[in-house]
């Protein structure tokens, strides 16, 4: 009897020593290898081997909780099986050929603090289930071709420090939403299609340092609540569409062109001529 016992104890604890990546996380990445032509990437996997030994691909306690392929020649259209890998922390994708649309199911991604898709080809409008990703810290999904209005939805991201969506092609207005993400501190939008004035609003982000809204189609004049951030070090608003060539600055410097790129802490910018 002893050895029996002894027997089946060595079972469950070989078992659970060589225990496994959930299945699903399994065929998310296969969906994600196969749908990008993972046979043509710079370093490919070889799906032979544990997961654990991937490139790109990290391994905590049998869930996978980090994709690393930045600059890694992937091509095609990222998967809805996205979605499976719900343990996933950062997603690193930029510098790579990556288009189509960005899949719903990326809301799946609830434990997700950094989402990096930068430099590729995506297309459409962003989801707005990108707002269910509350925990996210870090979005670049700048130099894209993405297309439609920024999601109201992305005033739900109230942990979010970096919120990059440069060079795109995104319209409407800047969302009055954006006034939630009180812990931003890079708020760039440059580079887009943007109309209508600049919120108020903006002047109660006031942990940002900078704020990028250059080659836009921005009208109005910038609002006077801009000199609440006190921790701004960059302000970049040239080449858009105001009813004022320059605003005020008191430094006791004199008045500075809109287009002005830098600007200290102790910099105000008042809504005097």
């Amino acid at each position: 009897m002893k050895t029996y016992t002894l027997i089946i104890l060595c079972f469950f604890i070989t078992t659970f020593s060589f225990s496994e990546v959930a299945q699903s996380e399994k065929e998310a990445l296969l969906a994600l290898y196969n749908s990008t032509n993972g046979e043509k990437w710079n370093h490919t996997w070889n799906l032979n081997e544990p997961i654990e030994n991937w490139y790109g691909v990290t391994v905590q306690d049998n869930k996978v909780v980090e994709i690393n392929l930045h600059f890694n020649n992937l091509q095609g259209n990222l998967p809805q099986e996205i979605g499976n890998l719900v343990n996933l922390r950062k997603m690193n994708l930029g510098f790579n050929q990556l288009e189509g649309e960005l899949p719903a199911t990326i809301g799946n991604l609830k434990s997700l603090l950094s989402l990096e898709l930068f430099m590729n080809k995506f297309e459409g409008q962003i989801p707005s289930e990108i707002g269910d990703l509350k925990g996210l810290r870090v979005v670049k999904l700048y130099s894209n071709s993405f297309t439609g209005e920024i999601p109201a939805s992305i005033g739900n991201l109230k942990n979010l420090k970096e919120l990059m969506l440069g060079s795109n092609f995104l319209t409407g207005t800047i969302p009055v939403e954006i006034k939630e993400l009180n812990r931003l501190e890079i708020l760039s939008l440059i580079d887009n299609k943007l109309v209508g004035e600049i919120p108020s609003e903006i002047g109660q982000l006031t942990n940002l340092k900078e704020l990028v809204l250059a080659s836009n189609e921005l009208t109005g004049t910038v609002p006077y609540q801009v000199t609440n951030l006190s921790n701004l070090s960059t302000f970049m608003v040239s080449d858009n569409n105001f009813e004022r060539e320059y605003v005020s600055v008191v430094d006791g410097e004199g008045s500075m062109p809109i287009g002005t790129f830098e600007f200290d802490s102790k910099t105000v910018i008042t809504d005097n001529d």
